[in-house]
């Protein structure tokens, strides 16, 4: 597998708290895949993506080579890693982690315990691989990302993954007049209203701070979920928390 590569080295697989959604708080394994198929202007894995070569913007100025950013691990080496943790629940991420799906596939059939997937939403996993997830963490994008409508909008494919009864739906909301897009996004698509959630934009526990209120207040108004970003409070923003 493609796997994100650590400053030092090591692929990017970590023992934490999840910080976002429904499972906030839960001790959980991080494998962090690198390749995406969008470019949000506010990513925070740029480096799972924002290649020397392209063309992508980026909130940063930062480019990245591929050779430094992405390491090749097998399913052999991946268990060995994740089974050091006193952790059963894997947290599949990226990038966009379903760009390997046969890959995860393999993995989630040696390994024991509980899978959850982070994922845009623009990609429909096969009946395989719904089966043997547990949790699917969907964020689809809107126009704050920089990302066309084109690319980062399937509503069938949202609909798919909202009719397992396994998905959460997460939208980034960087200003108020995101939410009037998140009430007719999730309208046109059939997201049921309690697994919705709406989540501040925020690379930092200040930018957090700052915009979580009326984040919150839009949630509350609506019915929505609020997510938080626990691990910018507890961690910060570097890579491996």
């Amino acid at each position: 597998m493609k796997l994100a590569r650590m400053p030092d080295g090591r692929p990017e697989i970590f023992y934490t708290l999840q910080g976002e959604g429904r499972n906030t708080g839960k001790p959980s394994v991080f494998i962090r895949s690198s390749l995406c198929n969008l470019h949000c202007v506010w990513c925070d894995t740029p480096y799972t993506w924002n290649w020397e070569d392209t063309t992508y913007q980026h909130e940063s100025d930062a480019k990245y080579r591929r050779e430094e950013q992405i390491i090749d691990f097998s399913i052999e080496e991946i268990c060995e890693a994740v089974t050091a943790y006193p952790c059963q629940n894997y947290v599949l991420t990226g990038g966009e982690p379903l760009l390997q799906e046969n890959a995860w596939l393999t993995l989630m059939g040696v390994l024991s315990g509980s899978f959850e997937i982070e994922t845009n939403g623009t990609l429909l996993p096969g009946a395989e691989f719904l089966e043997k997830i547990s949790q699917i963490n969907v964020s689809p994008k809107l126009a704050n990302s920089g990302v066309t409508l084109e690319d980062r909008w399937k509503p069938d494919v949202l609909s798919s993954l909202a009719s397992t009864g396994k998905a959460d739906f997460k939208f980034v909301i960087a200003t108020p007049e995101d939410f009037t897009e998140v009430t007719s996004l999730v309208r046109d698509s059939g997201i049921p209203g309690d697994h919705v959630f709406l989540m501040a934009k925020a690379g930092t526990a200040e930018e957090l701070e700052k915009n979580q209120g009326f984040v919150a207040d839009l949630a509350m108004d609506e019915g929505f979920h609020y997510s938080d970003r626990l691990h910018l409070r507890l961690f910060g923003s570097g890579r491996g928390v």
